[in-house]
């Protein structure tokens, strides 16, 4: 099956092609319906690994496939769902929400668009390009981890719809079955790579963006919020007196939302790599930023603001209670309100986590040929598979315990992703300089990029920071316990604090006597 690919005008693999669709042109009048649409799919397959793409390779120019990448993946019911927290968990009011999700949305968003310029720049992958930045052992470790986070993140996305799916027609589908549905569906999106994602993206958001107005309209119809007037006289009264209180829970839902927004920094590159070398880096960094903040803004802030009615309304209570974020979003929808109508647009929002999952099923294959050579050797498309299956299994699982899983897998993304930009803007800025200082077109040679030895004791050193600083359900650290009744999140700053000064301390010494 002869096709044009993104990445060569070559070949597929003939494991994927059959026969009735390389008989099909696609251009045949009396060809069925349904060989056209396969036909049509795998003439936009990818069939690249981690291998860099070449400067001729790069057709794509469109700053706008680099922002609605991210604009879909964030305009869904997991970044909604997070946005509740605020509010039902950490007894934020609406406002403190609202500043506390602003900040750190902001944080989180800048290395993922920095990262993202580094991909058209060179063509290499987040992963490859991280032999660069913190060394080839390091980069080991950091794409183990990053396979971990992928399945992690599936998980999350996943059980958020499905609790959504399950409150409809009083749990007619059953969980397992609803996390089968979304696995396959990503599955499907994911198999036929960068190009069917992008198209996949630049579309998936349309449909959320218009129910989540829905929700707002219902809601303000509601009458169930009223700023923070009303909330703060029940929420005084609860479990959260304020002062340092407050500031350990702004700390700790911080870390939540720090965590969700910086989650893609290391699949970043993965996305641009198919646009032009002279792509502005300045239209680019912003262009992603804005497909980044908008939908995070969006969805956690209108979150945040539904969060609060639980205090108010005891039947949303009880439906939150049993369901988590399904039963407050059904609550809103389709009790008294738009019924039927409502119950068809949460099933079009618990389907909207396929956005969101597709860019973590495609990089856990990056990532896992990047580990280790000989896994180069199988097929991104197994990877893919075999990480979506692995994301069912947990599913299940984390779907009784979902808000306390959720704000602990958050937090310990938070930490990982800390680490790791600290030392890759260490290497970036301080040892490289810029852009100048890579030779790039070594990415596959390990004479030619850091050994990773200044990463490992740069990582060791921000696991110590995260330790101390750390506060999470099953484990509170000294100085983290510390901060109000509850505790405050102080994890991914000390553990950046500290691999970062880790180092810059031992970089200098690998350079000078190993030389790279």
């Amino acid at each position: 099956m002869s096709s044009v690919d993104i990445e060569k005008q070559e070949k597929l693999d003939p494991t994927v092609s059959n026969t009735s669709v390389q008989n099909v042109k696609a251009d045949d009048p009396s060809a069925p319906f349904y060989l056209k649409v396969v036909k049509a799919l795998f003439s936009q397959a990818e069939t690249k690994g981690i291998e860099r793409v070449t400067e001729e390779e790069r057709t794509d120019p469109s700053i706008w496939t680099a922002a609605s990448m991210w604009l879909s993946a964030n305009m869904v019911i997991a970044t909604y769902s997070l946005g509740a927290l605020g509010p039902t968990i950490f007894g934020l009011t609406f406002y403190q929400s609202m500043v506390t999700i602003i900040f750190f949305v902001i944080l989180g968003a800048l290395p993922v668009s920095l990262f993202s310029v580094f991909g058209s720049k060179f063509g290499l992958r987040q992963m490859v390009l991280s032999r660069f930045l913190i060394g080839n052992i390091t980069t080991r470790v950091f794409a183990l981890i990053n396979m971990v986070a992928c399945v992690g993140w599936g998980a999350v996305n996943i059980v958020a719809s499905v609790k959504l799916l399950n409150v409809i027609n009083n749990g007619a589908l059953p969980p397992w079955a609803g996390c089968l549905v979304l696995v396959f569906a990503t599955i499907f999106v994911s198999f036929f790579g960068y190009r069917v994602i992008h198209y996949y993206e630049m579309v998936a958001w349309i449909p959320n963006f218009i129910i989540f107005f829905i929700i707002i309209a219902r809601f303000t119809m509601s009458g169930m919020f009223t700023g923070d007037a009303e909330y703060l006289e029940i929420a005084s009264k609860s479990r959260f007196p304020g002062g340092e209180t407050v500031v350990g829970n702004v700390l700790s839902f911080g870390c939540s939302i720090f965590g969700f927004a910086t989650g893609w920094t290391t699949y970043a590159a993965d996305y641009t790599v198919y646009m032009p070398k002279n792509t502005s880096s300045v239209k680019m960094f912003f262009g992603v930023l804005a497909g980044l903040c908008f939908p995070l803004f969006f969805a956690m802030i209108l979150g945040a603001a539904c969060g609060t009615a639980v205090l108010k309304n005891p039947d949303w209570a009880e439906l939150y209670d049993a369901k988590d974020i399904g039963g407050l979003v059904y609550s809103i929808l389709v009790i008294d309100n738009l019924h039927e109508f409502g119950s068809f647009c949460c099933v079009v929002l618990a389907l909207s986590t396929v956005a969101n999952n597709v860019p973590n099923m495609y990089s856990i294959a990056l990532s896992a040929q990047t580990l280790w050579s000989p896994l180069a050797k199988v097929p991104r498309v197994v990877w893919t598979i075999c990480g979506n299956f692995a994301t069912l299994a947990i599913c299940i699982p984390c779907y009784y315990k979902f808000d306390s899983f959720m704000t602990t897998f958050m937090g310990l993304i938070s930490y990982y992703l800390a680490i790791y930009m600290a030392m890759a803007f260490a290497e970036h800025f301080v040892f490289r300089k810029g852009f100048s200082g890579y030779n790039y077109l070594d990415y596959d040679n390990p004479a030619k990029y850091p050994v990773g030895l200044a990463g490992m004791f740069g990582f060791c050193c921000g696991v110590a920071g995260v330790v101390v600083g750390m506060n999470i359900s099953w484990y509170q650290g000294p100085i983290g316990r510390n901060i109000g009744a509850y505790g405050g999140d102080v994890g991914f700053e000390l553990g950046f604090a500290f691999a970062l000064v880790g180092y810059l301390a031992t970089r200098p010494f690998e350079l000078k006597y190993i030389g790279r």
